[in-house]
This record gives structure tokens, sequence and C-alpha cells, in this order.
């Protein structure tokens, strides 16, 4: 059979794609989400995670990261970025049958974010107070939160949230606004100094904390914690 005689034959649904963002950071010690207020139907004045339609042109990672550019400012490159996961249930979005592809990106403490070209306003939102999120954002938020938390556990992803040098408090800070506990300093510092590739000590110490200098350190070459930090 050829192309066009199958094209003939088999019809296929009109499906759009989509990419939205978790965007997550730690400011004034408290996990937030990048939300935008919706300025257009459906939803029109929810908040929503940011996010659009993949262009013609355009890979799902690079779909990604412009919407990432155009609703933080950053520049390309400066925020870790994973896919999270796909969601495509019949009836997520009310304009058609639409797939989206979701990115979580996490960074140090970002700075105030601005409109994209199809939201009213943009907003930071402790995690804890972003509910009833436009389409199905509630979940994808939900799902982008426990990836952070979990990985936190295995891996040196609680660097991404500091600066390129920083001191075991400030580590800690990440750890306990992500995981929303509090954790014993001594028990947490013997932890992630203790875990082969973890840190890597810069020979610097800085005041910043408050009280007596304290060591700067960098993320290490681990890609994995041995032994994990179990929450």
């Amino acid at each position: 059979m050829t192309t066009s005689h199958y094209a003939d034959r088999v019809s296929h649904p009109a499906l759009a794609v989509t990419v939205d963002l978790v965007v997550l950071t730690v400011r004034a010690d408290t996990l937030s989400v990048l939300l935008v207020e919706r300025g257009e139907e459906p939803f029109l004045g929810r908040w929503a995670l940011p996010g659009g339609f993949v262009r013609p042109d355009e890979d799902l990672p690079a779909a990604a990261e412009r919407e990432l550019a155009e609703e933080t400012g950053l520049p390309r490159g400066l925020v870790h970025l994973e896919q999270l996961a796909s969601y495509g249930a019949p009836g997520r979005d009310p304009r058609q049958r639409v797939v989206t592809v979701c990115y979580l990106a996490l960074a140090p403490d970002l700075p105030v974010p601005r409109a994209g070209t199809d939201a009213a306003d943009a907003r930071w939102f402790p995690v804890a107070e972003a509910q009833g999120l436009a389409f199905d954002h509630d979940h994808l938020l939900a799902d982008g939160v426990e990836r952070a938390r979990s990985k936190l556990e295995y891996s040196p992803l609680a660097t991404a949230f500091c600066p390129p040098e920083f001191t075991v408090a400030e580590l800690r800070k990440v750890y306990e606004a992500v995981w929303g506990t509090g954790l014993d300093p001594r028990n947490f510092h013997r932890k992630v100094t203790g875990a082969a590739g973890f840190l890597d000590p810069t020979g610097a110490t800085t005041t910043r904390d408050g009280g007596r200098p304290a060591a700067l350190f960098r993320r290490g070459p681990a890609t994995t914690l041995h032994p994990p930090l179990l929450r």
C-alpha cells in the first residue's frame, strides 16, 4: 500500500502538542512555583503553569527553553531543566485534544518574573498556596514537586537551588524548603560532607550566614549520592 493510499483510508484526529513548565525556586526559605495569570480563554483570569504550543519548527526541549526564557527573562542554559512526564487525558483542554509534555525547571532565587505575551500577570507563589490552577495543572505541579523531593534524596539536585558557591547551612535550607521539614544541622552536615563526591570545598569561607565564618562548597562530580539522604 502506498503512502497516499494509506492516507486516504486512515483518518487521524487533530492533535496539538504543548509544553508546560513546573518552575521551582526557593524564595525566603520557601519552595515557590512560577504561575501566570491567563489573559485569554479558556480559564481567563485563572492562574496556571507557564507554557504554550510547540511551534512547527521546534523540538520539545527547544520549546521548553523558549517558554522558560520568555516567562523568566533568564538566558537559556542557566536553569536545570528536565522532562517530567507527558499528559494527554481527553478533555484536559476544552479547545481541542492537547497532549502536553511537562518539564521541571529548578534554579536559585530567581528574579521577579515578567508576564509573557498571552499572560496578564506572572508571580511566584509558595507551593502550598498554589491550588485551583487552570487545566490539569494542579496534577502537573504535584508531580513536579514530588519529583524534586525524591531526587533530593539520591542526587545532587539540591545544588540547582544554590548559587555556584554555598555553605552547608544554605544547602540545608534548600532541603528543608523542598521537603517541608526541619533538619538537625549537625546530622545534616555529617551526611552531606560524607556523601562521596557531593560537595567540593573551595577553601574559602563566608560570614553571610551570620556568626562564625562558614566553609564554602561547590557541587562535586557525583551524579548519585552514596549513601542517599532519606527524608
